[in-house]
């Protein structure tokens, strides 16, 4: 990827996009406050959040480029975690207490492996999932955790997910390893959760590494030592080019996109799903998201020249 700038302690903050290797035992919220301290600036977000035990891609946001946000949380993601059968927890990861289940000895002659692989082919396409007692879904204003944490656990509705791929690579014992590719809102415990009561042994996921979040890859990922030794961030410009399809317009079109007048629809070369496209003015300066409404492509976000 191109334009990667740095800040410095002497010029304005670089605004763009930060790709982080999350470490083991942050929360999203605890890498979000190293990198304001990074780039002197409060104005930072990231793109879909990260349990504590889990590591890899955390795409935060600085300056304008936060707005990139919430369309960037709606895209695909790909993790790489290990699944441990024999026991469910009560937050579906290593990090809960043990349930009452399957111990691991039982666990071994009741499970095999074509039963699992056929298990994770049901949990494979359009799924109702529903998420862990410990999230952060609201319900009637109240945090799901918040409420398991007090002994008072939420029902929670199942929501429609994709699950493009669950695939087995590697089995050791009772911890499988596995490759999910899937949309936003899908959540892994769940998979691991549902994948071990399908089996009727009890599963927990042990392991989980996000290695992208649309096409944000690991490769591009830097640890937070490497961010502190030199913050890079890829410029707005590039970020939205690289997230988004690219659409240029002349200098009247331009004008109209920065005081949020629309364009004419973008048609079968828009977004993925009919998601944004980002708009470029002459100067080769990004303007805007715009999405397809009908015959126009309305801004869903400008971005006033700084």
């Amino acid at each position: 990827m191109t334009g990667e700038g740095a800040a410095s302690a002497d010029g304005p903050v670089v605004e763009g996009l930060v790709v982080v290797d999350k470490p083991a035992g942050w929360t999203s919220h605890d890498v979000v406050a190293r990198v304001r301290r990074l780039a002197g600036t409060r104005r930072v977000g990231h793109a879909g959040t990260l349990d504590p035990m889990a590591t890899g891609v955390l795409v935060l946001g600085l300056g304008r480029a936060t707005r990139l946000l919430g369309h960037l949380t709606h895209e695909t993601k790909e993790y790489l975690g290990t699944i441990r059968l024999g026991a469910a927890t009560t937050t579906d990861d290593a990090e809960g207490e043990p349930l009452v289940a399957a111990g691991p000895e039982r666990a071994r002659v009741t499970w095999s492996m074509p039963a699992a692989v056929t298990a994770m082919r049901r949990l494979t396409g359009e799924i109702d999932q529903v998420p862990p007692s410990y999230s952060a879904i609201k319900v009637s204003g109240r945090r799901a955790y918040a409420a398991a944490r007090a002994g008072e656990p939420l029902t929670l509705e199942s929501r429609r997910v994709l699950v493009s791929e669950f695939a087995l690579l590697d089995a050791r014992g009772n911890d499988l390893d596995v490759r999910v590719v899937c949309s936003a809102g899908t959540y892994v415990r769940s998979l691991a959760r549902d994948l071990g009561a399908d089996l009727g042994v009890g599963g927990h996921l042990a392991a989980l590494r996000r290695t992208r979040v649309g096409p944000f890859g690991v490769a591009a990922a830097r640890t937070l030592d490497q961010l502190a030794d030199r913050l890079v961030v890829l410029s707005l410009a590039d970020a939205v080019a690289v997230a988004f399809p690219r659409r240029d317009v002349d200098a009247e079109q331009a004008r109209g996109v920065l005081h949020g007048r629309p364009l004419p629809a973008v048609g079968e070369r828009g977004g993925r799903g009919g998601g944004p496209v980002g708009v470029f003015g002459p100067d080769g300066a990004v303007l805007a998201l715009v999405k397809d409404r009908g015959a126009t492509a309305w801004p869903v976000c400008v971005f006033s020249p700084t």
